[in-house]
């Protein structure tokens, strides 16, 4: 078990990457194929399928680890191992290693996907949730992480969970086109299953397919199947994290502004030396598992466009690595951001008195668009509101209130009345523009979602 299943990831999540599953899904497999081959006519007795039957579950991995010691191949082992328990050797016939470990890998990818499906779902209800919450709760905007316009909490999670929906849109579809390599063999020509056989057993793959909720499988892979879909599965998990990394941030960036917390647990300690310190360590996670799912993305890449001829193993060692570890990282990032928004403490009183800070200069492109109206040329009226803009702010700094208004106003040239500003620093949420609509039209998109009530009910549990 690697360091970041361990720590990081769900319970669910290590159970589809566990040891102990991956060899009872190749003992399923081998069952399946069996199966398959008797009823297309080969020669083994059902009392046979039996014994394998009885066995599936009894799995030594200490057993399994000792014959791999002494044969130097994994597979082998397993079918010595699987063979021993059964008393028999009917599996395995005309099959190659990749028959059984590609099929289980992409097996474990199609279930961690449809498992991360739900997470995405979950995370997306409660972004909505607080998208709507706070529609209408004016703060400061900012870019460059410089005070800019004003906008509304509940805007900054629509927005957040937009990214997150377009994501959710290629992880659905991913997770249909995703196919199995199929009963191919050794090079992948299904050579030996017609020497065995006969004939092309395509029944083995429609009845594997079948059982494990693929649609279909490859028609002419090689002895592995694409690693270019390894690449395509492990970029769209990273794909998946860049929402949950932008909230992450963006947590961090206000609870040094004040603005909101991520909460703070019963007997939890912010740091060792200062008493008084509240982390947003749970937001640090996030985006320290982020940038390890990135790096598992060039890991990935370095796989694809290098297969010599029908297959080679030199992606083995990257890929018992970057498969598991990238859909652990995934899981405890999306565990964590659940965690993070549902213990979110918003300081709406401190976000207030910022934006009062701020205001009115975050009107200046109001008051742009109010000369520009009026006929100023628009060059000319942005250049007169920049140096209104740069005095005030010198005088700001100095005597800690703002003229800008008063600067603006007595400009004969921008033709603008104090009337016409009145209202700004009593009605800030008027430039918010439609922030507020924007949140509950992402809202709604959510919560249209099918199995929106469901995601709710999901929690992650504590984290770490």
């Amino acid at each position: 078990m690697s360091l970041i299943s361990q720590r990081y990831s769900s319970p669910e999540m290590r159970s589809i990457w566990a040891q102990e599953q991956k060899y009872l899904w190749e003992r399923e497999l081998w069952i399946l194929v069996m199966k398959a081959q008797k009823k297309a006519g080969l020669e083994i007795s059902q009392d046979a399928i039996a014994d394998y039957e009885k066995v599936k579950e009894h799995i030594d991995t200490a057993s399994i680890d000792a014959r791999e010691l002494s044969l130097h191949h994994d597979v082998k082992a397993r079918i010595e191992e699987f063979n021993s328990l059964a008393g028999h050797e009917y599996i395995h016939l005309g099959l190659t290693s990749r028959d059984v470990t590609d099929n289980v890998e992409l097996h474990q990818i199609h279930q961690s996907l449809i498992l991360l499906q739900r997470k995405v779902l979950s995370l997306l209800a409660r972004l909505a949730e607080s998208a709507e919450r706070y529609a209408d709760l004016p703060m400061v905007g900012r870019t460059h992480n410089v005070p800019a316009q004003v906008t509304t909490l509940g805007r900054k999670f629509a927005t957040w969970a937009e990214e997150l929906l377009f994501a959710l849109q290629h992880l659905e579809e991913l997770s249909i086109r995703l196919p199995l390599r199929g009963i191919r063999g050794a090079i992948g020509t299904s050579v030996d299953q017609i020497n065995l056989l006969g004939f092309v057993p395509e029944e083995i793959d429609r009845e594997l397919a079948a059982a494990w909720g693929f649609t279909h499988s490859l028609e002419a892979p090689s002895q592995i199947y694409p690693r270019s879909i390894d690449f395509e599965v492990v970029s769209t998990l990273a794909q998946l994290a860049a929402a949950p990394g932008t909230i992450a941030t963006n947590i961090r960036l206000l609870s040094g502004f004040g603005l909101l917390a991520e909460g703070f647990a019963k007997g939890q300690v912010g740091s060792s030396a200062m008493p008084h310190k509240v982390n947003p360590r749970l937001s640090e996670r996030v985006n320290s598992l982020t940038a390890i799912l990135k790096g598992f993305v060039t890991m990935a890449a370095e796989l694809t466009g290098q297969t010599w001829n029908e297959g080679d193993i030199s992606c083995s060692a990257i890929r018992r690595v970057v498969l598991a570890d990238s859909f652990h990282a995934i899981d405890g990032i999306l565990d964590t951001t659940i965690s993070i928004i549902d213990g979110i403490e918003v300081f709406p009183d401190q976000i207030s008195k910022e934006l009062s800070e701020h205001l009115p200069i975050l009107a200046s492109t109001q008051v742009l668009m109010l000369a520009t109206k009026k006929g100023v040329g628009r060059e000319r009226a942005h250049e007169i509101i920049k140096g209104h803009a740069r005095e005030d702010e010198a005088e700001r700094r100095k005597s800690g209130s703002s003229t800008f208004f008063d600067r603006i106003t007595a400009d004969k040239e921008l033709l603008i009345s104090s009337q016409e500003l009145a209202d700004v620093l009593t009605s800030p949420l008027k430039l918010a523009g439609d922030a507020p609509n924007q949140s509950r039209a992402i809202a709604r998109r959510i919560k249209n979602l099918p199995g929106f009530a469901d995601a709710l009910r999901y929690s992650p549990g504590i984290a770490r």
